[in-house]
């Protein structure tokens, strides 16, 4: 028992470092998907196309590949990241392309007589957008958010190919010390999902209080 239990240790710890990539993951894909996003809607063509670039690479290559570029390339051009620092690099712009396709579509779909009242009260491009679009369109967003943090979440497993001790790295080592298969696996399994659903339940609990606040910014 007292064995089992310093495995399970072992495996908190990896938890503790598959939440760190997570949380920091996600700042990392929510900044470059508002950057992206808002660039693919620019007036001005470089914005705009080095915004396309950005979603078009990064959702066309693997997520392992970037990774793997991250950790053990960018040293040959002098930028050397921990294995923590790729993981989040890597992770962050990955699920950032993808979301920045969010940010697009949900300002898009911001009804036409939002930006027209914007016009009629004066308010500048930048100001309209950032004090009556945003906030609509964050509304939209955010399901699809949530659901981009969990699979950011779940996509964290391949930084145990840089020897990053995330959980399931912690998990092989488990199963090579004890030959077990069926409890270190279950145990990340059950982890996985419980971290899933604490993103779920506070992505609608943040929804809500939007929702509740929103009447104030439409005009």
């Amino acid at each position: 028992m007292t064995a089992w239990s310093g495995y399970l240790d072992l495996i908190l710890q990896g938890a503790v470092v598959t939440i760190e990539l997570t949380l920091m993951g996600s700042v990392l894909a929510l900044v470059m998907a508002l950057l992206a996003g808002l660039g693919r809607l620019s007036r001005f063509f470089a914005i705009r196309a080095l915004a396309t670039i950005y979603i078009e690479f990064f959702r066309g290559t693997s997520i392992f590949v970037q990774l793997f570029w991250a950790y053990f390339v960018l040293p040959f051009i002098g930028l050397e990241l921990t294995p923590l620092q790729a993981g989040v690099l890597a992770l962050g712009l990955n699920v950032g392309a993808y979301a920045a396709e969010v940010v697009r579509g949900a300002v898009q779909s911001v009804g036409k007589e939002q930006y027209e009242a914007c016009v009629a009260l004066n308010l500048g491009r930048w100001q309209g957008m950032r004090h009556v679009i945003l906030p609509q369109a964050f509304l939209v967003m955010l399901p699809t958010f949530g659901n981009n943090a969990i699979e950011l979440l779940k996509a964290t497993s391949v930084v145990s190919l840089i020897s990053l001790a995330d959980l399931t790295f912690q998990a092989q080592v488990v199963r090579a010390q004890t030959g077990s298969t069926l409890m270190p696996f279950t145990t990340i399994l059950v982890i996985y999902f419980v971290l899933a659903m604490l993103i779920s339940v506070g992505v609608r609990s943040l929804e809500r209080r939007l929702a509740r606040g929103l009447d104030g910014v439409r005009v």
